[in-house]
């Protein structure tokens, strides 16, 4: 189906549009932090008295060049999330009308996003928003048994329950007190500035290019976590309103559309929550609704009244697609897959034959966990099966509470 296709692109590009906002805060943070490094090294050379007063002043300055960043971020994003949420309200309409007949498409009713709503979002003490509360039991999510509120256009939070101004504020002030206990400490036991200053800022420089992770794998002590910390509470937040403008719409058109499919990223990075609930259909209002976590990068998807079954089939979910092996896989390729999606992270050895690789992913951890996998497929199906890995509060069950449900067995 064309609209599928297009809702999938829209996927993509919101990716890629968070990607960007996220590299733009990350540099501008990262060289307010490369500043106070570079101005490290010229403190060496100065008398004890002098040093210890030069080095007040570097940590002050960095102490109000985050907090003058955390400003500029949240008007930031203040701004983009604003236009996202008119952007995406409309492509929702649009993807309604497409599907729908002629006559109903002209039914469809769009909405006026309100000129406040970046503001309301990024600065609202939120309530819950579409976020499963752990609370409620898995089986009861499944079963549309819980009720979800949202008040639509006013409160959303990250889901621990700030909002990007709570979050950008803290990261500041916490680290630019990480920074400056990391540089006293390191003077203090006799560490040298220039190790100090490597360690802060590893290989990274202002001028760095690539990718998000190329940046965070070049950084130090100062830069990898924090930056890692930006792009998540860019990509949820993005997810967040691109969800919510979507919800609106369906709230603004419950004649054309009453219910939706939770679709989830066909990869190993998928969450164990987000894999057990991809392809599950929800009536609005009465189930979990993306994001379920930081990064997470699942969706949802409107089914028009009248086109139930043909969006509901329209792709195969997660468990499928697991279970499913590739027209170029081997049955070896089609084991890793699955171990790697149920947490095998390990590489083959320059020295280590193919047999002694897969053996080694056979009897690890999550080698273990992709057999329950298929033997659960042989007795409940692939939708079904990994579902059994989620727990009752969402989170992943571990090997031996697999092994107690009678899911499994050691390997051998």
């Amino acid at each position: 189906m064309s609209e599928l296709r297009e809702i999938f692109r829209n996927a993509i590009d919101l990716n890629r549009y968070s990607n960007s906002v996220s590299r733009r805060l990350i540099r501008a943070y990262n060289d307010a932090v490369l500043d106070a490094v570079d101005q490290l090294r010229g403190i060496d050379e100065l008398a004890s008295p002098v040093k210890a007063a030069r080095l007040r002043a570097i940590l002050a300055q960095l102490n109000d060049s985050l907090r003058t960043w955390s400003g500029d971020s949240i008007a930031t994003m203040t701004e983009e999330l604003q236009g996202l949420a008119v952007l995406q309200s409309e492509f929702a309409a649009e993807q309604l009308q497409k599907a729908l007949p002629a006559g109903a498409a002209a039914t469809v009713g769009t909405v006026e996003i309100s000129p406040a709503l970046g503001q309301a979002i990024v600065t609202t003490q939120p309530t819950v928003a579409g976020v499963v509360n752990l609370s409620d039991s898995f089986e009861r999510i499944a079963r549309n048994a819980v009720t979800f509120q949202l008040t639509l256009g006013q409160e959303i939070s990250l889901p621990n329950g700030e909002v990007v101004r709570e979050a950008f504020s803290k990261m500041s002030e916490r680290q630019a007190e990480l920074f400056s206990a990391a540089v006293r400490n390191g003077l203090l036991e006799g560490e040298s500035v220039p190790s100090i200053v490597r360690r802060l800022k590893g290989r990274l420089t202002k001028e760095q290019r690539g990718s998000i992770d190329t940046i965070i794998a070049a950084g130090g002590q100062a830069t990898s976590i924090p930056n890692n910390q930006i792009r998540a509470i860019v990509r949820t937040s993005v997810n967040q309103v691109a969800v919510a403008a979507d919800r609106i719409i369906a709230a603004e058109n419950p004649d054309t559309t009453a219910k939706y499919r939770y679709t989830a990223t066909l990869d190993s990075r998928t969450s164990a929550i987000c894999r057990a609930l991809d392809g599950k259909v929800f009536k609005h209002g009465q189930g979990p609704y993306p994001p379920q976590h930081f990064n997470c990068r699942s969706r949802y998807i409107n089914i028009p009244i009248g086109l139930e079954k043909e969006f509901e089939e329209a792709r195969e979910d997660y468990g499928e697609w697991l279970n499913k092996r590739g027209a170029d896989e081997t049955a070896d390729e089609h084991l890793l897959r699955k171990a790697q999606v149920f947490g095998f992270s390990g590489k083959k050895g320059r020295d280590e034959k193919p047999s002694e690789f897969f053996a080694r992913v056979r009897r690890s951890p999550g080698g273990q966990r992709a057999r329950i996998f298929d033997n659960l497929v042989k007795k409940f199906g692939p939708s079904d099966a990994i579902r059994k890995f989620v727990a009752k509060d969402g989170s992943e069950l571990t090997l031996d509470q697999l092994r107690n449900r009678g899911y499994g067995s050691s390997a051998r």
